[in-house]
């Protein structure tokens, strides 16, 4: 009997559980069965020796838009209001709405209901609400009640004090800091200048909070116009980070570009080449993860202040109706999300602090 190669299997099986009778038993074991296609897939081409890792060629046939989607991870902006300024800034302070908290965590367990493994939650700054209390709370029911094996933070690190932890630090996998440069100067050129305080002062005493308090540390970076001949080398080695997530800088219309945008990102745009040789500088840093626009525009699902998923793909978001008025399956069709960069990208990967046996 022929073997089939396990993308060949994937794809039946994938085919298999798009019925009906098999839609419950589908979402607990869709991610694996993409995972599976995603990582054993090769082409029918004279270079079938080798695994793809490549961008997928325009030529390739779009995924199929009748596959249900899980939303495995998703990153819930809950507000867009922010203590800084940062001049390329893809979600800005368009309106000062934030949801109830008791309507937030009903959003939560509908998307918990729905398959979501993992949750984000970001801005604008989420540590502005009630001083951090209502991310607080939304933290721990995330964790105490949905039973979520991961759930994280991006702040820029300004507001968050150390009782914060005291108290919900338990309750965090992973919190990630925004820090695009650790000359100060640049940082004030970029947005991140907040007066007497320094930027990357605070970044080493969070750093030493995340690890008396058990919470797995991350940096994020946005590589613009100000800070791609940097060296960051020693830095980041030396804070060690679980990921260090390098994102080239990227132009959204209505947020940082177009007549509409409250920023203006133009200036901050490098190139495609000025970002691979940022990277190839800081090939020795293990715990990179780099993001071009191409990997990082539709490979998100996002969630605004009114549980909209935001679809990207017309180079804008585009919300969907809310997830409470119309449900996780209805509005999620609406998103954009591509599964397949999502996976490509490293998207799924050890999120829980429980299985990242560090060393604290």
């Amino acid at each position: 009997m022929r073997m089939l190669l396990p993308s060949t299997l994937a794809e039946r099986l994938l085919t298999a559980f798009r019925k009906p009778l098999l839609c419950s038993l589908w979402r607990s074991l869709a991610p694996l069965l993409y995972w599976l296609r995603a990582a054993f897939w090769w082409p029918d081409t004279e270079k079938g020796q080798q695994q793809v890792r490549e961008e997928p060629e325009e030529s390739q046939e779009e995924e199929d838009s009748s596959l249900p989607i899980t939303p495995t991870s998703v990153n819930y902006h809950f507000t867009r209001q922010c203590n800084y300024r940062c001049g390329f800034c893809f979600h800005t302070a368009k309106t000062s709405f934030v949801l109830p908290l008791e309507e937030a965590k009903r959003g939560l367990l509908l998307l918990k209901e729905a398959g979501m493994e993992k949750i984000n939650f970001s801005g604008g700054e989420p540590f502005l609400q009630d001083r951090g209390q209502y991310l607080g709370q939304l933290v721990r029911f995330c964790k105490q009640e949905l039973l979520l094996p991961s759930v994280s933070i991006v702040s820029n690190g300004s507001l968050i004090r150390e009782k914060w932890f005291r108290d919900y630090g338990e309750y965090l996998d992973i919190l990630a800091i925004s820090c695009d440069s650790f000359d100060e100067e640049v940082n004030v050129l970029i947005g991140r200048g907040q007066g007497k305080k320094n930027h990357v002062e605070n970044l080493q005493k969070l750093r030493k909070w995340c690890q008396d308090y058990r919470v797995a540390f991350k940096i994020n970076s946005v590589i613009n116009r100000f800070n791609v001949d940097e060296d960051m080398n020693e830095q980041i080695k030396a804070l060690n980070p679980v990921r260090w997530k390098v994102f080239q800088c990227l132009l959204i219309e209505g947020e940082n570009s177009g007549e509409d945008a409250l920023r203006e990102a133009q200036r901050f745009v490098i190139s495609d080449e000025e970002f691979e040789e940022f990277l190839e500088r800081h090939r020795g840093v293990s715990c990179l993860v780099p993001e071009s626009n191409q990997k990082m525009k539709d490979s998100y699902l996002i969630l605004d202040e009114y549980m909209r998923f935001l679809n990207c793909r017309n180079g804008r978001k585009d919300p969907s109706m809310s997830i409470l008025d119309v449900g996780v399956e209805e509005a999620i069709k609406f998103s954009g999300f591509d599964e397949r960069m999502f996976l490509k990208r490293g998207g799924k990967y050890v999120w829980s602090k429980a299985d990242l046996k560090l060393d604290w």
